[in-house]
């Protein structure tokens, strides 16, 4: 069997599983195109309310194969660089989605897979995972935006620590770094991502996707800078059919029901 993305629908969440039999789901190039495609599709499909990445076998992703790393380094530079920019794409695809991506790690998230998870929206982990910056070990650096990640989500000595040691830290303790959000029992983070999903798809689309995009580009901007960019959402929003809908709903003590 081959290394593939698996897609399937339960209702308005759109599930995509790393597959890579007997590899613990290690990325291969054959994944990066179907995976971008993929989710530049859901962000197109006003059907899909939000993304579960999840790996199949109960295991995450083991990150990159380290045969197809041998390969790489008989290629000529450009191709190597071409090939770093072929997971960025997929970091990016995830980042521009306008529909919140969770991703539902169980066992482990090594290297890129690391880079994976924490490119996502929302994380819900395993009691018993492990996630492993571990590039060093290798004599290798990180890729797929996840010194930027992790830099941005911890003070610069924890960020550090986890590059350079390259040891898997537990779960338990990247929640209480305020990394990951929620832990599970093992073999319980896709129902629960599932189930936080269909929380999340009865909200306002429109409301969610403009969050989204607050919180990803907020570290880019100086505060008098958001304020115009929060002003603009918000006026959007307050004219948006959602709005009425919220506002109505709430007025009279109901449910909304959004489009």
């Amino acid at each position: 069997m081959s290394a593939e993305i698996r897609a399937s629908r339960h209702e308005a969440t759109l599930i995509l599983t790393l597959s890579n039999p007997g590899a613990k789901n290690a990325l291969h190039p054959d994944m990066f195109a179907a995976a971008i495609e993929t989710f530049s599709t859901a962000a197109r499909d006003d059907s899909i309310r939000a993304v579960i990445l999840t790996g199949a076998d109960n295991f995450f992703c083991a990150g990159g194969n380290l045969n197809t790393l041998l390969e790489l380094r008989a290629q000529d530079r450009a191709d190597q660089a071409d090939a770093v920019d072929s997971l960025r794409g997929w970091i990016e695809a995830i980042r521009d989605c306008p529909k919140p991506v969770i991703a539902a790690v169980e066992s482990a998230a090594a290297g890129a897979g690391f880079s994976l998870a924490l490119a996502c929206d929302l994380i819900v982990a395993g009691a018993n995972a492990k996630f492993a910056m571990s590039y060093v070990n290798i004599g290798l650096t990180p890729d797929g935006g996840a010194s930027w990640f992790l830099s941005q989500a911890l003070p610069r000595q924890l960020a550090t620590e986890i590059m350079l040691e390259g040891k898997p830290v537990p779960a338990q303790r990247l929640h209480d770094l305020g990394v990951i959000n929620r832990i599970v029992a093992d073999g319980a983070t896709l129902q629960t991502s599932l189930d936080w999903a269909d929380e999340l798809a009865a909200l306002s689309g429109h409301a969610v996707e403009r969050i989204k995009s607050l919180t990803r580009e907020a570290r880019d901007h100086s505060l008098p800078q958001h304020f115009e960019i929060e002003k603009n959402h918000f006026v959007d929003s307050l004219n948006h059919r959602d709005a009425q809908e919220g506002i109505h709903a709430f007025l009279e003590k109901r449910a909304p029901h959004y489009k």
